[in-house]
């Protein structure tokens, strides 16, 4: 019996045999290194533990890595093969751990330049990860002769290694170009592959250079596929530096002369690369999707995988263009392997038409259950981007999604499902309603207190605007009744909003809200007899403020200035206009897990950072230079960049403007192209539009060859708004010195000085208003109006071009204000559009925007601004028309 148990017990598997190891006691198993004569199976077994330890990411002290260095040093007297090999490994991986590890080197290129075949390779890493510039000239012969070794082993560890001292001597390995051009004719696969990295890691900062690589070993029949795919990818790369037109190049006809390739890997390498270039049309695409069609039908999985993987991707950005696999790709539906069947099914929905929609559901539906979660999310992803392309399916879509929730599953599958619901509500009005009410249906049992929250949040905001808000309520009551103390203060949360927005919920909301009072969390309870406090008083505008729309500001810029306030008392009052806005796009909940990527690669989100916005990180960025520490006020708004020059141009400069209240801040981003040239005092000589006042200019001291520098102008808004947009001219200016290309060092001291014409920077309204988000824009409209914000109306007519949607596109990006309850979508169809804006003006002056436009001849709008500053509404009208 005894015997038989030992049996199972062995069957079962023993686990890690190292998994309990302890540092201290491998240290002193250690010293058996010293022995003589050396013990090399023990020897081995030890060596194995060490190196156990170290990839685990157990970190040994300098004088523990010195010590076990200098004890294995001692193991080069044994002739085991098994045991060298296993020190080499424990050089390179103490070599940046121990003192003195040069020592090692005299034995290290004797065995790299002996007769031993099995010793050299492995040697010649240790050795590499050891050297430093000085040793390396020391070995430079032996290395140039690994490189042309005939056994392949030898040459490709030479080649690899030569890689990575590029990081450290790359001055020095460019002198073996030779050997490598000569290892690139090796019959071995592998080196023939590794010797073309060399090649081209050599060479990459030299276009002219690579170029001519790519056309000497175009003509060349290279045996290495894998050298042949990494050709693919230089030239690639190649055609994406030289944008425009590639279609007709030489270089594009090497990638689809790929096509035909005797290997698999090529071929299939060649069609990746095709249908992943920028702007490809469905001419350059056909010969690249006829290729993974026929891979659709190999008996190979792993082929028909990575075929219907990039169709699923190629039919994101064009589906016409798979249409002619349909056919194949129904074909693999039934495939044995789940994951080929997911994405070929998902890869259907993008390209099939709305009547084959219901067909395919029911495919998925009769093994989705079958599949792993990660799988089942590109199912959802998919369902996600139909509901888009066939908004009257949605129905059919959302029953479907219903039931996946109903399922069981993770937290990210969930979360995707939810997503996509919520997405689907925002995006389709009419899908509003169903969606809520799977969403409640779902909540009732939902294990997740993240996604209890989030739909929550989306109740409360969506809810209000139903036909019926009271069928939400009891969802909502559930929750505090019966879940945890995160999930009930945000259920009262939501209560509040139906109390809010709706008169006559508001005395049954009010009842609740004081039922939660008693509740046993201070959260809960506080947030209670703050909402029934604030509702008590039948005041809309106080609702509005804090219970609708809520805080503005960015909390934890709000966090820092209290901070700052306490540390400094003062007898003035804190003003919330001295904290910078939040975002208006909100970043995702924080308590969301979702990431996935569209190519049906499922990413592992890590631990939530807290966002910062362009904003906050512009303005640590700001202070950083010590001119600029004691502009006045925060920083209230950053711009996109604005590029001044052309890409391909010598100096290419990028301006960005950074607005404060009474300052604007123009960052001049500067890199200079040209290896054979130093720029000193680099600035920008600003010819200000009227009204504007120069206080400040930074220059930047140096500009080597590839490197960016920053140069800055602060400019003082004129007291007239109406002269606050303009436009200024632009110079840059600088001191040249010519210098050696190589080491970048100025062949004199003294320069010349030189300009180069920018374009003009404008100034424009978008610069000077901040988006906000106005959840319920039709309250804060009324009440924008009871509370004699300053009026002003305008009829104007717009370009006859433009189409509806345009006009809506251009209306934003010129008065940069927040699109409210989704009006920056025009209906299709519709020959006239009411959009909603909301933002700040620079001084903390609310506006308000009612476009109505409508399209006869051309497109007609009546403008009408609702602001705290009668002076900001002129402005904004003004300059509209």
């Amino acid at each position: 019996m005894a015997f038989k148990r030992d049996k199972k017990e062995e069957e079962e598997g023993g686990g890690n045999p190292f998994q309990n190891l302890e540092k201290t006691s491998v240290l002193q198993e250690a010293r058996t290194f010293n022995d003589t004569p050396v013990n090399p199976r023990k020897c081995t077994h030890i060596l194995t533990k060490i190196l156990y330890l170290l990839n685990q990411g157990e970190q040994l002290g300098l004088t523990e890595a010195t010590e076990v260095f200098f004890a294995m040093t001692k193991l080069f007297q044994s002739k085991d093969v098994v045991l060298r090999r296993m020190v080499y490994l424990g050089i390179k991986e103490l070599s940046s751990l121990a003192e003195d590890v040069i020592i090692v080197t005299s034995s290290l290129t004797k065995d790299m330049t002996g007769r031993e075949d099995l010793y050299r390779a492995a040697a010649i890493r240790a050795l590499c990860s050891i050297t430093d510039v000085t040793m390396l000239q020391a070995i430079e012969r032996y290395m140039k002769q690994a490189i042309v070794d005939r056994n392949p082993a030898v040459s490709s560890a030479a080649l690899v290694s030569s890689l990575h001292l590029t990081k450290v001597a790359g001055e020095v390995v460019k002198r073996w170009v030779n050997e490598a051009q000569e290892a690139v004719n090796s019959d071995s696969i592998m080196v023939q592959y590794h010797a073309l990295g060399v090649l081209y890691h050599i060479r990459k900062s030299d276009r002219l250079a690579v170029t001519k690589l790519v056309a000497k070993l175009g003509r060349m029949s290279l045996k290495s596929p894998f050298a042949v795919c990494m050709l693919i990818r230089i030239v690639c790369k190649l055609l994406e530096e030289e944008g425009g037109e590639w279609a007709d190049s030489p270089l594009f006809e090497f990638v689809e002369s790929c096509l035909r390739h005797k290997s698999e890997t090529v071929v299939y390498e060649a069609a990746h690369a095709i249908v992943n270039m920028k702007n490809t049309t469905q001419r350059e695409l056909a010969p690249a999707v006829s290729v993974l069609q026929l891979f659709c039908s190999s008996p190979k999985p792993t082929l028909r995988f990575a075929a219907v993987r990039t169709l699923n991707k190629v039919a994101m950005s064009h589906p016409t263009a798979v249409t002619a696999c349909n056919l194949d790709l129904e074909n693999l539906i039934t495939d044995t392997n789940r994951s080929i069947a997911t994405l070929a099914i998902t890869t259907l929905l993008k390209t099939g038409a709305e009547s084959s929609v219901d067909r395919l559901m029911k495919q998925i539906a009769s093994f989705v259950c079958e599949i792993s979660d990660e799988f089942k999310i590109v199912v959802v992803q998919a369902i996600r981007a139909l509901c888009f392309k066939f908004p009257r399916k949605h129905s059919v879509l959302m029953n479907f999604l219903s039931t996946m929730l109903r399922d069981e599953g993770g937290l990210e599958y969930k979360a995707s499902i939810a997503d996509t619901v919520i997405t689907i509500i925002e995006e389709n009005p009419d899908a509003k309603e169903t969606g809520l009410a799977h969403l409640c249906e779902f909540i009732e049992d939902c294990e997740h207190t993240s996604l209890a929250v989030r739909v929550l949040h989306l109740l409360g905001k969506e809810g209000p605007l139903t036909k019926q808000p009271s069928r939400y309520i009891r969802f909502i009551y559930n929750r505090v009744i019966l879940e945890n103390a995160v999930v009930r203060a945000a259920a009262v949360s939501a209560m509040a909003q139906f109390g809010a927005a709706c008169p006559d919920l508001l005395p049954n909301v009010q009842v609740l809200l004081a039922r939660c009072q008693m509740d046993s969390d201070d959260e809960v309870r506080d947030r209670a007899t703050y909402y029934h406090s604030i509702l008590e008083r039948s005041d809309k505008p106080l609702a509005n403020h804090f219970i609708v729309d809520t805080l503005q500001v960015s909390v934890p810029s709000l966090e820092k200035a209290l901070h700052q306030y306490t540390l400094n008392p003062s007898a003035i009052p804190f003003d919330m206009k001295s904290v910078p806005l939040a975002s208006a796009v909100p970043t995702e909940d924080p308590n969301a897990v979702i990431k996935i990527a569209t190519d049906g690669i499922i990413t592992t989100p890590g631990p939530k950072v807290p966002v910062l916005s362009r904003e906050e990180s512009n303005a640590e960025k700001l202070l950083s230079v010590p001119q600029l520490a004691n502009l006045p006020g925060p920083l209230f708004h950053s711009s996109d960049s604005v590029q001044l020059t052309e890409s391909e141009t010598e100096y290419v400069v990028r301006c960005f403007k950074h607005t404060f209240p009474q300052h604007l801040v123009l960052q001049f981003e500067c890199l200079n192209t040209l290896s054979d040239q130093l720029l000193e005092n680099v600035r920008v000589q600003l010819e200000p539009s009227a009204g504007f006042e120069i206080v400040k200019e930074i220059s930047c001291p140096h500009l080597q060859y590839g490197e960016t520098g920053n140069t800055y102008v602060v400019l003082k808004f004129p007291d007239a708004l109406d002269a606050t947009i303009g436009t200024c001219g632009a110079t840059l200016k600088f001191i040249v010195k010519d210098c050696d290309p190589n080491t970048g060092l100025p062949d004199c001291e003294e320069g010349y000085d030189d300009e180069y014409m920018l374009e003009d920077v404008e100034i424009s309204l978008s610069d000077q208003i901040r988006k906000v988000v106005k959840v319920n824009f039709g309250a804060a409209w009324e009440e924008a109006g009871d509370v004699g914000y300053s009026e002003l109306e305008d009829m104007y007519s717009l370009a006859s071009t433009l189409t509806l949607e345009e006009a809506v596109s251009n209306v934003i990006a010129f008065l940069g204000m927040q699109p409210a309850e989704r009006t920056d979508k025009v209906p299709s169809g519709k020959s006239s559009h009411t959009l909603f804006l909301a933002g700040v003006f620079r001084g903390g002056h609310e506006v308000l925007v009612r476009a109505k436009l409508a399209l006869a001849d051309g497109v007609t709008m009546q403008l009408t601004v609702r602001s705290t500053d009668e002076q900001v509404a002129q402005l904004i009208t003004s300059t509209v028309g």
